[in-house]
């Protein structure tokens, strides 16, 4: 067995699901191109971290100096949880935190690699980290970027969540995939609730995920029907992609990565403290957008009925 292969096994067995291996070159000009033309355009919204030294996400060595290869990962979360029927919460928001379990993982990953170099360098990056991390998992063979901007995975489908080790381990790199397999499919755009999605591009700014987690103060008018029933996120576009009918559900209850089932009502949020809302949203994502923020999407969802 070849030393990629031992550590792509080893990341299968700490609960990932895709493992792929890619070069710490930059990554190619049109794609930053495109990126700055996108902010230019305004659509990422309200999210100016974005638009900080953009060349920097596209040039892993601004991470690690010494970068050689980027080992990518992606895990499944695709869940079989009830849907409460009073509103729609993202899937993902639902499990553990995953900044937190990824990157644990990834930790894990690299005590192991640490046993063939105990001189290793390396960083770890989740999607809070400056990097351009679909661009890399394309070039790692992960899956290809969709027409609902997401990596999509002929076997799991685009409900991935992806996590990086940036490594000065030089490691022969997969075979990359270069196309968008969506073919003449458009059924993301076309479920797209907002028209965040269309045949030409993305714009966060109107995407009820965005609105509902980043958005900060009060929402247009002209996007507040949208919204309902989304308390949180939105996935109406993975929900509608064909890759996404027969995936399989994430089964990793063994690793301390479970989806949970919320019974609260709308009523009930609307009432919490914020005590109760830190209890409602410990170690999930959901936290770091805060009670107001709830509350305000919570109210949406209420008036729409």
């Amino acid at each position: 067995m070849s030393f990629e292969e031992k550590i792509k096994q080893k990341a299968l067995s700490l609960g990932f699901d895709i493992v792929g291996i890619t070069s710490a070159d930059d990554i190619d000009k049109q794609q930053l191109s495109e990126f700055k033309q996108w902010l230019a355009q305004g659509c990422n919204g309200g999210m100016e971290f974005l638009a900080r030294a953009p060349e920097k996400r596209f040039s892993p060595s601004n991470i690690l100096p010494e970068a050689k290869s980027i080992i990518c990962a992606a895990i499944n979360y695709k869940c079989n949880v009830p849907e409460n029927p009073d509103f729609k919460i993202a899937s993902y928001a639902l499990y553990p935190d995953y900044h937190n379990f990824i990157k644990n993982k990834l930790s894990e990953l690299a005590e192991y690699l640490k046993t063939f170099d105990p001189n290793l360098k390396f960083k770890i990056c989740v999607d809070s980290s400056a990097i351009a991390e679909k661009a890399l998992a394309m070039r790692a063979g992960i899956g290809f970027i969709g027409k609902n901007r997401l990596i999509t995975n002929q076997k799991f489908g685009s409900f991935l969540l992806l996590g990086e080790i940036i490594t000065n381990f030089t490691l022969q790199p997969d075979e990359p995939i270069k196309k968008q397999q969506c073919g003449n499919c458009m059924k993301c755009v076309q479920a797209c609730p907002s028209g965040a999605l269309n045949e030409n591009g993305f714009d966060a700014a109107k995407c009820i995920s965005y609105l509902t987690i980043e958005h900060k103060g009060e929402i247009d008018t002209a996007l507040k029907n949208k919204i309902p029933p989304h308390l949180f996120g939105c996935e109406e576009c993975l929900l509608a992609c064909p890759y996404n009918t027969e995936s399989p559900i994430c089964e990793k209850a063994q690793y301390g990565f479970e989806a949970k089932n919320v019974n609260f009502t709308i009523s009930e949020i609307l009432k919490f403290s914020k005590q109760q809302f830190d209890e409602f949203t410990k170690d999930s994502v959901m936290n770091r957008t805060g009670l107001d923020r709830i509350k305000r999407n919570a109210l949406l969802c209420r008036d729409f009925k």
